[in-house]
C-alpha cells in the first residue's frame, strides 16, 4: 500500500490500456478494500490478459467459468461479466474519441485538478465530476461505474489530486 501510494496513486495516466486497468479495478472494489484488489491485481494481469480490452471483449461462457474458478481474482459473476461488458464499452467509446483517454479526461478539463485538504477526512466520496462520469459510463452501457467508484478512479489515474497538502507526494504529481 505504501509503495502503491508513494509511485503511483494520483500520478496523471494517459495510457488507454492503463485506464482500463484501473476502471477494471476500481469496479472489483466495490464492496472491499483497496488492499484486497491491490494485493490480487498481478492475478488479475494474468487472469484477464493483461487488461487487454480486445482479448477480454471476444470472451465467452468457457472464459467467466475459468474466471470464476481461479481463486486469485474476486470471483464475483457480476463483476467478472461486468469487466467484459466494459471491455466492449471501451473499445466502442475509444473508437469514437480516438482514444478513452481524450474520453475520459474531458470530466476534469483535461489537466488535473489539484485539491488542498489539510486532512483525510476532508476528501469527498464523490464529485460533481464523478457524478458526471458515472451518469455517461452507465448510458454508454458500462457496469460498476457508479459515482464512489468513478472518484476512485478519478484519484487513481490522476485526474484529481488528493493528497493532503501535508503528503509529501501534494506537490510531486
Amino acid at each position: 500500500m505504501i509503495q502503491y501510494h508513494d509511485k503511483e496513486w494520483g500520478v496523471p495516466v494517459h495510457d488507454d490500456r492503463v485506464l482500463f486497468e484501473f476502471l477494471t479495478l476500481e469496479g472489483a472494489q466495490a464492496g472491499l478494500t483497496w488492499q484486497t484488489v491491490l494485493n490480487k491485481r498481478e492475478n488479475y494481469r494474468r487472469a484477464f490478459h493483461e487488461f487487454d480490452p480486445t482479448k477480454i471483449a471476444r470472451y465467452e461462457n468457457k472464459d467467466v467459468k475459468r474466471l470464476l474458478s481461479d481463486p486469485g481474482i474476486i470471483r464475483n459473476r457480476l463483476k467478472i461479466e461486468a469487466t467484459i461488458t466494459n471491455a466492449k464499452q471501451f473499445l466502442t467509446t475509444r473508437k469514437e474519441f480516438d482514444s478513452f483517454d481524450k474520453y475520459v479526461w474531458r470530466f476534469v478539463g483535461g489537466k488535473p485538478t489539484k485539491h488542498k485538504f489539510d486532512s483525510l477526512s476532508q476528501i469527498p466520496a464523490t464529485t460533481r465530476e464523478s457524478d458526471a462520469m458515472s451518469k455517461e459510463l452507465r448510458k454508454r452501457g458500462f457496469r460498476f461505474v457508479g459515482p464512489t467508484i468513478c472518484y476512485a478512479f478519478m484519484q487513481a489515474v490522476g485526474m484529481v489530486n488528493d493528497h493532503t497538502m501535508k503528503c509529501f507526494r501534494y506537490d510531486m504529481v
